[in-house]
């Protein structure tokens, strides 16, 4: 029977995967549920526990997975677009930094999975936060509908829980402060039912829910306001520590933090874990929703998030944008029919992978330009349709400093970007530019950084060694092992389409 099951399974994918359109199958359903500002270091998946068990323990959780870039505008075009930063353009959260800017909107935002999906005739759609500067006048208003979206409700601007404005297919509809018709999680959860309940049948159908936890301000729903209480942010090897020997953002962080700032920490930590919940909520109504209607098991769902966070490593109180593991690192689950379950992969996979995988999953071959590679043959490898004799073991990661030009109160250089509650401590600032080399492969875990700013500097870190990134091994390692490091950087900063994917056995 085992024997028999599994014969069928592979039947199906390879019906899927090598003409969709002569399947008797219909052509698989994708949902994405994208989170923000979601991190695997500080366990942000722990309380995700119906998640868990819906999701990773019916798929494949990738246990290294990671964003090109640590910041919500740069991550999520390379969610849509499958590109690195340096050739989607999105280089910061500011209008200035391309994020949903008008050339965005004339460019990247054309080719974006959803407009894949389009072509295919699935019927697309999409609710929650998009890009940062969505929806603002500059950037076209509500009354731009991104191309490739069929349903379109697009949170105006940045997270928030309550008093946001939503462009529902180009139309403003403002929400306030009521929990029952405002909680903007909620609202992503009511929507994405009615969607499936009013969708038009005949039709494959792509869902992307996009929350704003576990963003700030951190507002919870009001049954989930006392959990958490026992809890407290991880006091890991890095936590309130003086990063003396990183580059000058991370030496001007206020060491030991006041216990102002580690109560700050504190509640925060218990905060964002509230706003998860739910997240978690939402996706058991999507799993429960797609199951009464016998979806389920011709229906592919992606869990990820666009960037990690910190709260207090290396005596940052809270933010992202920083090169370290727990900005960098985030989850990703996926199930879906034919896909192993409770299987972890540790290949090292990217946030840039996630647009050919779900063009990939619809029946196209995912476009030969763009940076990232399908997962398929990571989640089906004994697949000869989608095998592949490789995988990469080095990756990009950048970031483009961002400031602002009146200052923040508090601060006394208008060149920094700080956060200013409880304690003024910059995050991030004008001379915060840097191009990391990722290095993973089974016995070698490493990490090469160079900064464009007065120092020229340089980071280096042994992650095997000093798996916590506590100390900078920039002058102390071999002058060759760092021009080998160098060369690569170099060859991945400018890397384009196919040159950016270069792969080796899979091990």
């Amino acid at each position: 029977m085992e024997k028999h099951f599994s014969l069928i399974i592979t039947l199906v994918i390879l019906c899927i995967f090598t003409s969709p359109g002569s399947c008797q199958n219909k052509p698989p359903n994708i949902v994405l549920i994208l989170t923000d500002d979601q991190d695997v270091t500080m366990d942000a998946m722990t309380p995700m526990e119906k998640t868990l068990k819906l999701i990773g323990d019916n798929g494949v959780t990738f246990s290294n997975m990671f964003t090109s870039s640590p910041l919500c505008c740069p991550s999520r075009s390379s969610i849509l677009t499958g590109k690195y930063v340096h050739n989607h353009g999105s280089v910061n959260n500011s209008l200035e930094g391309n994020c949903s800017s008008k050339s965005w909107q004339q460019g990247p935002e054309k080719s974006t999975f959803a407009t894949y999906l389009k072509s295919q005739g699935y019927v697309t759609f999409m609710a929650g936060k998009y890009l940062n500067r969505y929806g603002e006048p500059a950037a076209g208003g509500v009354e731009h509908i991104p191309p490739g979206w069929d349903w379109w409700i697009g949170l105006v601007k940045n997270s928030v829980y309550y008093n946001y404005t939503l462009s529902v297919n180009g139309t403003a509809e403002a929400h306030h402060d009521d929990y029952e018709k405002d909680y903007l999680t909620d609202v992503i959860k009511n929507r994405s039912l009615e969607f499936l309940d009013k969708r038009d049948s005949s039709k494959p159908f792509f869902l992307m829910a996009s929350t704003p936890a576990c963003h700030s301000p951190f507002d919870s729903a009001p049954q989930y306001e006392e959990e958490f209480k026992d809890k407290n942010a991880p006091r890991g090897p890095s936590f309130n520590k003086h990063g003396g020997d990183k580059h000058w953002l991370i030496r001007r962080a206020k060491n030991p933090m006041s216990n102002v700032s580690l109560q700050y920490v504190d509640s925060t930590f218990k905060k964002r874990w509230r706003t998860l919940l739910s997240v978690d909520d939402m996706v058991e109504a999507i799993v429960n929703s797609l199951t009464e209607k016998k979806l389920i098991d011709n229906t592919f769902i992606i869990y990820t998030s666009d960037n990690g966070f910190h709260l207090g490593q290396f005596s940052l109180p809270n933010d992202k944008r920083q090169l370290y593991e727990f900005d960098v690192r985030i989850p990703l689950l996926i199930r879906g029919p034919g896909v192993p379950k409770k299987k972890v992969i540790t290949n090292s996979v990217m946030n840039i992978d996630i647009m050919p995988t779900i063009v990939h999953l619809s029946g196209l071959t995912p476009p030969s330009d763009i940076d990232g590679a399908s997962l398929l043959p990571l989640l089906f490898p004994k697949n000869d349709t989608v095998k592949s004799t490789g995988w990469r073991e080095e990756f990009l990661v950048e970031h483009q400093g961002e400031w602002l030009l009146k200052g923040t109160p508090g601060c006394k250089n208008v060149d920094y970007l700080c956060t200013c509650v409880p304690d003024c401590v910059c995050e991030d600032g004008r001379n915060h530019t840097y191009s990391c080399l990722r290095t993973l492969t089974t016995g070698n875990d490493t990490m090469y950084c160079e900064f464009s700013d007065d120092e020229n500097f340089i980071e280096f870190y042994d992650l095997v060694k000093d798996p916590h990134q506590l100390a900078n091994t920039a002058k102390t390692v071999s002058q060759k092992i760092l021009s080998e490091q160098n060369q690569k950087l170099i060859a991945l900063s400018i890397c384009k389409g196919p040159s950016c994917r270069k792969i080796h056995p899979i091990g």
